[in-house]
């Protein structure tokens, strides 16, 4: 049986070879990362674009432009030229969470162009194990015992993390404090130290530790658990809170009216080189999946996040302090 994500592979797999041989950059092209180093969003950027830059012929230099929960690197796309030496490695947060808990100098699908999806990240809910809960069912107990006193971290304003936070409030009916950094790599100094209570964070970031013992790992927050870790619960297992769910994602942009055939190549190299077999196994340590798609899809697929997770924010009280 042919599922829609072969044929859709298929269907990428054709058009890569047309698309490669078209724009040649003749400079070598920067990455904005709207985060600190050593996060998900920069894991993920420096293993494709170590492969991109192969398949393009010019160096792809990845540049930290951490703040505003991603927005100062949009901002920096936003004013990039348009010839396809500057791109941005967009994030739920930037590309979605931002527009609708504050007020921006740009709209996104306006004055950034879209190339398409990078990766699905899988996130984990972790505290230290010095901290006393032992269940997502103990974490929660304490809050409700101790309203405005257990305080949760994230890479970042409006990101996958920060909304996880929140969200859980909501639907548990508990009071906590978010703290907010400029990425996942300073966040987990204080997770580790114990200076924030609990996180919930990518993969990336957390994996290792939880390996080493030096993180527990108490939920997963997503429908389904993580073939990295499954045995640890979804946090609507944990907590009994039936549709609690936070996805997290990234995609490739540009500046404003990037030229279609910069577009093209850029999107046909990024997605040549999550098929690399080293490229998806290096992702893969680290909870990150290949989620390909044209830059049509990526378009459509931000819309429908941003009509889905508008609500959600409302209703939880969201915002980006």
């Amino acid at each position: 049986m042919i599922t829609r994500r072969a044929l859709g592979t298929a269907a990428l797999t054709a058009i890569a070879a047309p698309a490669l041989a078209q724009w040649q950059p003749t400079r070598p092209i920067r990455i904005f990362v709207g985060f600190a180093p050593g996060g998900g969003t920069d894991i993920t950027t420096r293993t494709i674009a170590g492969r991109m830059q192969a398949l393009i012929g010019q160096p792809m230099v990845v540049e930290n432009r951490p703040g505003a929960g991603g927005n100062l690197a949009s901002e920096a796309t936003v004013n990039a030229p348009s010839d396809g030496t500057t791109l941005m490695m967009g994030t739920i947060a930037s590309l979605v969470m931002n527009p609708i808990m504050t007020r921006l100098s740009f709209d996104v699908l306006a004055d950034l162009t879209t190339i398409g999806r990078s990766v699905e990240v899988t996130n984990f809910l972790v505290v230290a194990p010095e901290k006393p809960w032992r269940t997502l069912a103990d974490l929660v107990a304490a809050a409700k015992a101790r309203p405005g006193t257990l305080s949760y971290g994230s890479s970042g304003v409006g990101g996958a993390g920060h909304l996880g936070g929140a969200l859980l409030d909501s639907m548990a009916g508990i009071e906590t404090i978010h703290v907010p950094y400029r990425g996942g790599g300073q966040l987990i100094t204080d997770i580790l130290s114990g200076k924030v209570d609990f996180s919930i964070a990518t993969a990336a970031t957390v994996l290792p530790h939880i390996e080493a013992g030096r993180l527990r790992a108490l939920a997963v927050p997503f429908a389904r658990r993580s073939a990295l870790l499954p045995d640890v619960p979804t946090v609507a297992e944990a907590a009994n809170l039936p549709g609690y769910e936070v996805a997290n994602w990234y995609a490739m942009m540009g500046p404003r009216a990037l030229p279609r055939p910069i577009v093209d190549r850029v999107n046909a190299a990024m997605n040549e080189a999550m098929r690399d077999p080293e490229v998806a196994s290096n992702l893969a340590k680290h909870g990150l999946e290949p989620a390909p798609s044209t830059p049509e899809d990526l378009t459509g697929f931000i819309r429908a996040e941003t009509a889905k997770w508008r609500p959600i924010i409302e209703r939880a009280g969201a915002n980006a302090n």
